[in-house]
């Protein structure tokens, strides 16, 4: 595993690059920290060569405690949609690169990269996507469209998770979502968890970590991932 810096954005690089898959992996609002890494690592393991660009790169790529919620704002708050496009483009040319197009290359993301990952599904650079819980369905965040507006423009499979419990984003706002999914050409999915919140995936949020739900979403991410992306 090493930080490996492009010509435009540093990268978190993991996993064998001649693995049948490979997958791109965004962040939550608190940085490319353990956490992360610790699920880069164990999308290694199931055979993908795994990237994981650090978008707070532009103000220091800090890592951000999980009460620190100014400071997350603060960085979040910096990223713009042509940002985030450059760094999406720099981090997909990473495993094409190595050999895998978009076709064989999956993105999943977590919170604040959630709502990355449902604009990467729009701009054909992976073959998969499975955002879960970004916020912002309804709403523009970083000056991208809200994904209920950009989800009939998908290029490809997606897969969403949510939390019923989650108060940023309202069940309603999740089925009109579905709803959007679904007026595209691809196969998409949308899975609600009635006992889960915000932040359910993540190990490090004691208050937020739901152990069964994050594995059940976990199994079901590799499922949509070797259903719809090709191997090399």
């Amino acid at each position: 595993m090493s930080v490996v810096t492009t010509d435009t954005t540093p990268l978190f690089v993991t996993g064998d690059p001649e693995a049948p898959r490979a997958l791109l992996v965004i962040q939550e609002a608190f940085g490319v920290k353990n956490h992360i890494r610790e699920v880069c690592e164990r999308f290694a393991t199931q055979g993908y060569y795994v990237i994981a660009p650090l978008l707070y790169h532009r103000s220091g790529s800090p890592e951000i405690a999980y009460d620190d919620f100014p400071e997350a704002m603060t960085h979040m708050g910096q990223l713009n949609a042509a940002n985030i496009e450059t760094d999406l483009r720099a981090c997909s040319q990473f495993p094409l690169a190595a050999g895998h197009p978009p076709s064989s290359t999956g993105i999943v993301g977590y919170c604040m990269g959630g709502t990355v990952t449902l604009f990467a599904a729009t701009i054909g650079i992976v073959g998969a996507a499975a955002p879960y819980y970004g916020g912002g369905l309804a709403v523009e965040r970083f000056g991208l469209p809200s994904q209920i507006d950009s989800a009939p423009t998908i290029t490809c499979p997606v897969i969403g998770f949510y939390g019923d419990l989650d108060t940023g984003i309202p069940i309603d706002q999740v089925e009109a979502f579905r709803l959007a999914l679904q007026q595209s050409s691809q196969p998409t999915d949308v899975v609600r968890y009635p006992e889960a919140q915000h932040g359910f995936h993540c190990d490090g949020r004691p208050h937020n970590f739901n152990e069964s739900v994050a594995t059940d979403a976990y199994h079901r991410t590799i499922a949509f991932f070797n259903n719809h992306l090709e191997t090399t």
